[in-house]
């Protein structure tokens, strides 16, 4: 699996190449500023972009906007972000288009490699890998507004368990009930939520977040 890798940090991004390589993932690219993002993105099509949202020369926003505007030029592109903070217009921005492939991470809550190696895997297979934080403001943003603010605590918590990309298995563990039980609650959510029901993890979290950046568009 190709992945180019945007980070200005030296040994943050020597880091995070031996990560990588140690776990069999080729770096087509290792770059530190925002135009050799760009470039390495356009000729070398790499499975998946793994990308600082500050770089040289603005220190704002450059990462994250290259890679939006590879993404717009090849529809589906795998980006995960890497953060400091939780941004979140540049959150739905990054999931404004539905189609998969996206992660958004804070560095300083990346605890272990196999943490950090299962979200790239899980983006560049089209899925998704967001931060519980980013996922909590994004709903919070959203929470007295109908019909988000209809959500039972609990239904908020599996919610927020799919959206960061977790299975039924998984979310049932995470919060101590059965499968059975997280069936229920998801039932429940997308008919709150007017959303088709979908027996597709992928698909159902993107039908969410999706829905949660519409509502942040109308608003």
């Amino acid at each position: 699996m190709r992945v180019v890798l945007a980070e200005d940090l030296f040994l943050l991004r020597d880091g995070l190449v031996r990560m990588l390589e140690a776990y069999d993932f080729e770096i087509a690219a290792a770059v530190d500023t925002g135009p050799d993002l760009t470039r390495a993105l356009a000729e070398l099509k790499p499975d998946v972009a793994v990308v600082d949202v500050r770089l040289p020369p603005s220190f704002t926003d450059e990462g994250l906007q290259c890679a939006l505007a590879a993404r717009r030029a090849r529809p589906g592109l795998p980006v995960l972000v890497l953060s400091q903070h939780v941004e979140q217009l540049y959150a739905r921005e990054l999931l404004a288009d539905g189609s998969g492939g996206v992660g958004y991470l804070l560095k300083d809550r990346v605890f272990d490699a196999d943490q950090f190696i299962d979200a790239v895997r899980r983006v560049a297979a089209g899925g998704t890998a967001m931060d519980p934080q980013v996922i909590s403001q994004l709903l919070t943003r959203r929470s007295q507004d109908k019909p988000m603010g209809n959500l039972t605590p609990r239904e908020r918590e599996v919610m927020e368990l799919m959206a960061q990309g977790r299975s039924n298995a998984a979310i049932a563990a995470q919060l101590f009930v059965t499968e059975r039980a997280v069936a229920k609650h998801t039932s429940n959510i997308f008919g709150k939520l007017g959303l088709p029901p979908s027996d597709d993890d992928n698909r159902r979290v993107l039908a969410v977040l999706a829905y949660l950046d519409r509502g942040h568009a109308q608003g």
